[in-house]
């Protein structure tokens, strides 16, 4: 590699842990508040959650147009176009608030999911940007440290602005949102990623339903919509099951700060534990460690068994779903990417989109202790699919 080429990369991984950081701080700022405000605006409260369901409905479907754009005209371009989303989705959702509008506000939060489904892909452009294999692992742990300043970045915003406009509350926050997101636009316009691969390429490429029936996407798909699902299920209903148990609101919140921390900060070294171990065995290390908070939470109701599977399970998910992720990028060739990468986030995402929609009744239906007991078998399936897998991998080897 030359010193242009090793520039080059660097300056584009710098330029997407911006962005991750700067994008990544909308969920968070939609999903703290858009309860709130459903509360504040629907005259329905079963409808209250309703704005940051729509948001993760709006991410799941967006994944696959925001796909199609890519590799038709780029990277970068659909970049900027969901950028140009989030700075209308967050001033579509605070003019709501100034109207009373529900109707308004959810179709905010909606439109925020086309850059929700961008961002998402930002961990994708990194195996661009570096093109070794041997080093796409450690290029998406990179990324992913976006969310850990994300993290703090999104909770920040809320505390700062949500009463900045007195007349209308929570509005400052949304207004932040459409900030952030332009603040992204000449970061995603400074990207000089590699372009989509010409139609030569193209018209060899596999089918999507062929490369969707190989063992290798089915596992990767299967270990991302595991641990990324399991993981919001749960983050979702665990500030409902604390207080439920007698524990402050405040106590929940900072539960989920811990947990929010502990999903991203592992990203510091997890690409060299990929490299070090393999993409197969850091995924299962965190599908163990995902069936271990499980394990903890079922041990106890006190304010430890809460925080400390709220962080086992952030953890777990660091591991599972960046390792999932590079699992993914056995699946397919250079012109197949963006296809199999839309197919694969679809699909994680949709899972969130269920569960965010289906969290509140299936707590209130088996309680907390039933949903922690029933994620196990789902990571049994898949520790077990991996381990056939590394064996099968293993035998194909020849003999030294």
């Amino acid at each position: 590699m030359t010193t242009d080429e090793r520039s080059l990369e660097r300056r584009n991984l710098t330029l997407l842990i911006l962005a991750q950081s700067l994008g990544g701080a909308s969920p968070p700022i939609i999903i703290s508040l858009g309860g709130l405000v459903g509360q504040m605006l629907s005259s329905t409260p079963a409808a209250s959650t309703l704005p940051v369901s729509l948001y993760q409905l709006g991410l799941a479907l967006s994944t696959l147009p925001a796909a199609w754009l890519m590799h038709r005209a780029g990277r970068r371009l659909a970049y900027l176009l969901g950028a140009a989303m989030g700075v209308l989705s967050g001033l579509v959702a605070a003019w709501g608030i100034s109207r009373s509008d529900f109707v308004l506000f959810c179709l905010g939060t909606t439109l925020a999911g086309f850059y929700g489904a961008c961002v998402q892909s930002y961990r994708f452009a990194a195996t661009d940007a570096v093109g070794e294999p041997s080093r796409q692992a450690g290029a998406i742990s990179l990324v992913m440290l976006g969310g850990l300043v994300a993290a703090v970045i999104g909770p920040q915003v809320v505390i700062w602005t949500r009463d900045s406009l007195p007349a209308t509350p929570f509005a400052g926050s949304f207004y932040s949102q459409a900030a952030l997101a332009l603040l992204a636009l000449p970061l995603l316009l400074a990207l000089r990623l590699p372009p989509p691969p010409p139609r030569s390429h193209a018209e060899g490429a596999r089918a999507l339903s062929q490369i969707a029936r190989t063992p290798q996407f089915a596992l990767a798909a299967l270990a991302g919509v595991v641990s990324y699902g399991l993981m919001a299920f749960l983050m979702t209903a665990a500030p409902m099951a604390m207080v439920g148990c007698g524990h402050s609101v405040g106590e929940a919140a900072l539960g989920i700060q811990w947990h929010v921390l502990a999903m991203f900060a592992p990203s510091f070294f997890t690409g060299r534990l990929i490299a070090r171990f393999g993409k197969r065995l850091i995924t299962a290390l965190g599908l163990v460690l995902i069936a271990a908070s499980g394990a903890l939470a079922l041990m106890g109701l006190e304010l430890t068994h809460f925080w400390g599977a709220l962080v086992l399970l952030g953890v777990g998910w660091n591991f599972g779903f960046i390792g999932a992720t590079a699992l993914l990028t056995e699946c397919c060739r250079p012109a197949e990417r963006a296809k199999v990468q839309a197919l694969n986030d679809f699909l994680v995402f949709g899972t969130v989109a269920v569960a965010s929609f289906g969290s509140g009744q299936l707590l209130h239906t088996v309680g907390w202790g039933g949903i922690n007991a029933g994620m196990l078998p789902m990571v049994a399936l898949v520790l077990a699919l991996l381990t056939w897998s590394a064996w099968r991998q293993r035998g194909a080897q020849p003999a030294v």
